[in-house]
């Protein structure tokens, strides 16, 4: 009875079931996996209870003081009947200061505080010129730095991670010429597609994951305005890393299969590991650069941190995102093109690594 051989879409999917089942029994890929959400989670409810904290300076005042800081965010106010009541309140460490009535011009008050007066209620205090600000609504620079460094560091871990582990497969398999097996059942482009697609698979569900665990922090935080801005910046940053990472993963499992040794892997990968650290850098010491970031949200190897990043600024109109998928996509088949050409006049060729050149001549 003749058995017909599997379509392509059936090939490739056998290879993307191998891939991410190997992956899944691994116990080391799940240890290390769950002590990643674990470290995330903590570093979620870390911030959202540390943000919900009362950081406010405590000062007894009295009905005579009381209005000088009845406005100012930073002091927690505790009214008391008379300056030997607040002096009492210092003198048990029940608040850091007091404000009682008395005092030299242009003070109607004097600061009492135990050993040291605190340098936030001085600086309260002191007088101060009119501020005006031309762009009061703008984002904290310390909010916009750990989102920066948020969407930085998993791209560079998951983008890292996988494509690391797609360049030892595929030399492992010619190492040990279980490839010849392989491509005797499967057609070689079928090969190159389920290791793509499985291990994006196994990437993405990390993203997902990490993406459940901060929706769940930040509500059980009680930070919904924050989960709020960043709900579009996150999906956009999924939609991103899907394409960045095929895009990676493609030209990974090409580079690898120009080496038939382990120890020549970083011959050929080193160029990609400095693409995936880019953005990460990049992003951390030039978040607060507009030009930097705008650059970064068009080019397709940093456009997965860059983009969402100026979206939860508000950097980005509205048609922007759209136009850098565009750009990221046609880079992407151009690099599964130019990969899976390298991939298959390679992947049989042992001993010495194949040139560049050579691996696009065939």
């Amino acid at each position: 009875m003749n058995v017909s051989a599997p379509s392509f879409a059936q090939s490739t999917w056998l290879v993307a079931e191998r891939e991410v089942g190997s992956k899944l029994r691994s116990k080391a890929y799940l240890i290390s996996t769950g002590i990643l959400f674990l470290i995330a989670l903590a570093g979620v409810l870390w911030g959202g209870f540390s943000a919900q904290s009362d950081s406010r300076t405590p000062v007894a005042v009295t009905a005579e003081t009381a209005q000088s800081v009845a406005d100012v965010p930073t002091i927690k106010p505790t009214e008391v009947a008379d300056a030997d009541a607040a002096r009492a309140l210092v003198a048990d460490g029940t608040v850091d200061a007091a404000l009682i009535p008395g005092g030299d011009a242009p003070f109607e008050y004097t600061v009492l505080a135990k050993d040291s007066a605190p340098t936030s209620l001085l600086q309260t205090l002191s007088l101060t010129p009119q501020v005006e600000l031309l762009d009061p609504s703008a984002t904290n620079p310390g909010l916009r730095y750990l989102v920066a460094f948020g969407f930085g560091i998993i791209f560079f871990m998951a983008a890292l991670t996988f494509g690391s582990t797609i360049a030892q497969s595929v030399v492992e398999e010619k190492q040990t010429r279980v490839v010849e097996l392989l491509i005797s059942a499967v057609p070689v482009r079928a090969l190159l597609a389920g290791k793509v697609i499985g291990n994006t698979i196994l990437a993405m569900g990390q993203v997902v994951g990490l993406a459940a665990i901060a929706i769940i922090g930040f509500t059980a935080t009680g930070q919904s305005s924050l989960l709020a801005g960043l709900g579009a910046p996150i999906a956009w940053f999924a939609v991103f890393f899907l394409f960045g990472f095929i895009l990676l993963a493609a030209l990974f499992a090409a580079a690898a299969a120009m080496v038939s040794r382990m120890e020549d892997i970083g011959s050929t990968t080193t160029p990609l590991t400095m693409l995936v650290m880019a953005p990460y850098f990049l992003v951390i010491f030039f978040n607060d650069n507009p030009l930097v970031m705008t650059i970064m949200s068009y080019v397709p190897f940093s456009a997965p941190v860059g983009m969402p990043v100026r979206i939860f600024l508000g950097d980005a109109q509205w048609w922007e995102p759209i136009l850098s998928l565009v750009i990221m996509l046609v880079t992407c088949a151009a690099a599964i093109w130019v990969g899976a050409k390298i991939y298959q006049n390679s992947l049989l060729r042992m001993g010495a690594r194949v040139k560049l050149s050579e691996a696009l001549a065939g």
